[in-house]
């Protein structure tokens, strides 16, 4: 056991240098087309100024959305403060596209945990089952997609959405990299051409040069207390895509015949804004911050996925303990060397939504927010601790060395 802990994570910074400059090359490119955006659409002070009540002709939530469609690519955006998280958008968007008897598929192996009842995986009489929308899940298959089983069920031509989430959630299996993702929309392409196919990318923006509506997607979701947020959203999710697409997701979210024309900003159209300015250097922070972890806690016996030097999906880092007693204690000097609430000791919990007690670090300056840094995993064997996010790089490297602290201290 290393005695200096600060001198070991030292260390190992500068054994992988190159690694950590190969993030500075991805967030440049990152923050140019950010930039670009904001010029092309003329974005101005005036733009921070806020509606209520009805929120009729916000020109700043109108531009974000359009700077969310250019760097997206697509052909529409909705991006609101009135999405409670990445789940909320994700429903919302399973519920404005799918009718009763559609089929929904999902070829990603089962969905996060917080889905099951919004599926109906897990009975709920609100669920999409309830509503009689029928499921059909195909998993992976050493981490990859299942591509013969994918294609012989799609090419029936009965499959209104396609559902494909990119992070791992509480799974052992790898998250979804953008060349999978391309070439399975590709083969789906080539024997069915009407199934919309949507993405969850949650905690996947800007860690790689594309973004899933550019390889093929038709709509694309995420969260803004994660990677785009950039530390400053206080809330809310996007949802980019197709016109028509985004038009239904819209009504569902507010109403039909008024979908997103009305919805006011209540003081967000500048953290909004801000947040995805920033949003590059933050997700970059947050690389390099699960790219130490990994190295170091490897370095130190435990088994780690993705390793220091594997192609980053998203910000998640999996460090596998194999030992309840040891989960909690890194994630409780998580919590210690976070900025609020650093006194808190989180302990294992029932959480809505989840079936194992799970523990949860965030001293974060907006509640669950994952773009900040914070650590948690439900207690179930193999033990795993999913770590993610980081402000800034100084302050994850400063979290990891406490959380090693606490990992070894008697």
């Amino acid at each position: 056991m290393y005695n200096d802990i600060t001198k070991l994570v030292e260390e190992s910074e500068k054994e992988i240098k190159n690694e950590l400059e190969k993030i500075d090359e991805i967030c440049l490119f990152n923050s140019k087309k950010v930039l670009n955006a904001f010029n092309k659409e003329n974005v101005s002070e005036f733009h921070f100024n806020s509606t209520t009540g009805y929120g009729y002709n916000d020109l700043g939530r109108d531009i974000i959305e359009k700077v969310y469609s250019d760097i997206f690519k697509s052909e529409d955006a909705l991006v609101r403060g009135q999405f409670i998280s990445g789940t909320h958008a994700l429903t919302v968007t399973l519920f404005g596209l799918l009718r009763p008897n559609d089929t929904m598929l999902v070829i990603s192996g089962i969905p996060y945990d917080t889905l099951h009842e919004v599926i109906g995986i897990k009975e709920n009489k609100s669920s999409l089952k309830s509503f009689n929308v029928k499921y059909e899940e195909i998993d992976l298959i050493d981490n990859d997609f299942d591509y013969d089983n994918i294609i012989n069920r799609v090419s029936k031509n009965d499959i209104k959405l396609i559902y494909i989430q990119r992070s791992k959630g509480y799974s052992t299996r790898k998250s979804i990299d953008i060349e999978k993702l391309e070439k399975v929309i590709k083969k789906i392409r080539e024997v069915n051409k009407s199934a919309i196919i949507m993405v969850d990318n949650c905690y996947c923006e800007f860690v790689t040069t594309k973004e899933p509506i550019e390889i093929g997607s038709d709509i694309c979701v995420g969260s803004l207390i994660k990677n785009l947020g950039g530390g400053i959203a206080p809330n809310g999710a996007y949802v980019v895509g197709k016109k028509d697409l985004i038009e239904l997701v819209s009504e569902r979210l507010t109403a039909p015949g008024e979908g997103k024309e009305v919805g006011p900003s209540l003081n967000m159209n500048k953290p909004l804004l801000q947040g995805l300015f920033l949003a590059p250097s933050v997700v970059s922070s947050a690389l390099k911050t699960a790219i130490l972890t990994s190295y170091v806690l490897e370095k130190l016996g435990y088994k780690v996925e993705p390793k220091y030097n594997e192609k980053r999906v998203d910000i998640v880092q999996n460090i596998i303990f194999n030992d309840k007693d040891k989960l909690i204690k890194y994630c409780q000097g998580i919590q210690m060397g976070s900025p609020i609430d650093s006194n808190a000791l989180p302990c294992p919990s029932d959480m809505p939504g989840y079936d194992d007690q799970v523990i949860m670090a965030a001293g974060a300056f907006t509640q669950g927010s994952s773009i900040e840094l914070s650590c948690d995993g439900p207690l179930r064997e193999p033990y795993i601790a999913y770590q993610q996010g980081g402000l800034t790089y100084e302050y994850g490297k400063l979290g990891l060395i406490k959380a090693i602290e606490n990992l070894y201290k008697k």
